[in-house]
């Protein structure tokens, strides 16, 4: 075998990491770092995978090898083309086989120290899930509570600007994790992607110091949160923001503006809460948004929905928050919040 074999603990030791998966197989996730430089395109996998099982193996292997040729040459000719001969790449596919297999031999034979990763991307997927069972119980957290609107992510942004530890969950999973959180013209990650940069973040903290974390129910939009991760939030001491009606009113009116722009999305995505609310009133709530009264809106939906949810969900789940520290802000200005989180 002209190529040779390396493990995960030995990712830092290359220049280079090449996913030769499909683009599709590496947009979901991916070795952070890596770069795609695909030997089979989306489509040609389907043909070679539709061969295998209605022809034969043999017939979608012939086919297959000669698209993998012509995409490794094309590697070549581009983004090869510069690399000096100690150049050290390791390369990896779905499970360290034929795919990384077929480029890491074209490139030892150029004369390059190239490197498979054993057992290719299922083998990383596999230490990915297994850190994010280990890792969470390392820390101390101290969990950022309050209603909707009461300023707990700008809160955690501050924090960060003083060189605190904070997890962003919510900038992780780009969502703001509720009903209306989905940011605009901004899709979530994969849940694979998302559970790369959670484990990613975690492993850069330091254990001895502590992690604040904004509280969030088992799911961020359609992203899931590790078990692990939630238990250690739910068991960790408590912050309790109590932000007066007034000043959240005018925070959700800022971060929602995008809704308030788009009134018939607003109204198409407040559907979602019909089994909740009945027909009545998310006639009386369209009223409001027809008659642009956005303030009295949030107030009810504030009132009505999302502050008892959230109450009850949190009374359930987190055992340490009647010892929880109360903070009475009625000011989520950046200054504001800046010195709030330099007194913490």
């Amino acid at each position: 075998m002209l190529f040779r074999t390396a493990n995960l603990s030995q990712l830092g030791e290359f220049d280079e990491i090449i996913d030769a998966r499909t683009p599709a197989e590496f947009a979901d996730d991916h070795i952070p770092g890596a770069i795609n430089c695909p030997v089979l395109s989306d489509e040609e996998r389907v043909t070679v995978g539709t061969l295998y099982k209605q022809v034969s193996p043999f017939e979608a292997r012939k086919v297959g090898a000669a698209l993998v040729a012509k995409n490794i040459a094309h590697h070549l000719e581009t983004h090869f083309a510069t690399h000096p001969k100690s150049w050290r790449p390791l390369i990896y596919c779905w499970r360290g086989g034929q795919r990384s297999g077929a480029m890491s031999i074209i490139l030892a034979q150029v004369g390059w120290a190239a490197h498979k990763l054993e057992g290719g991307y299922k083998t990383y997927r596999r230490h990915v899930l297994d850190q994010l069972d280990a890792l969470p119980g390392q820390f101390t957290f101290r969990v950022i509570c309050g209603a909707t609107g009461s300023g707990k992510s700008r809160l955690l942004a501050a924090l960060a600007e003083t060189g605190a530890q904070v997890l962003d969950l919510e900038g992780l999973a780009q969502h703001r994790g509720s009903v209306l959180g989905g940011l605009p013209l901004q899709d979530q990650p994969s849940q694979k992607w998302f559970d790369t940069t959670l484990v990613q973040t975690l492993q850069s903290f330091d254990a001895s110091k502590i992690v604040y974390v904004e509280a969030e129910s088992n799911k961020i939009g359609r992203l899931a949160l590790p078990a692990a991760l939630f238990e250690a939030m739910h068991t960790s001491e408590c912050l309790l923001l109590d932000t007066t009606p007034e000043a959240r009113i005018k925070l959700l009116l800022q971060d929602y503006r995008h809704l308030i722009a788009n009134p018939a999305l607003l109204t198409e995505k407040l559907q979602v809460l019909l089994p909740f609310h009945g027909h009545q009133r998310l006639e009386h709530w369209n009223d409001l948004i027809q008659a642009e009264d956005f303030a009295a809106l949030v107030s009810e939906l504030l009132e009505q929905h999302y502050d008892p949810s959230y109450l009850r969900a949190l009374c359930k789940h987190y055992t340490r928050l009647e010892q929880a520290k109360h903070l009475a802000l009625s000011d989520l200005s950046e200054e504001a919040l800046m010195e709030v989180a330099r007194g913490l």
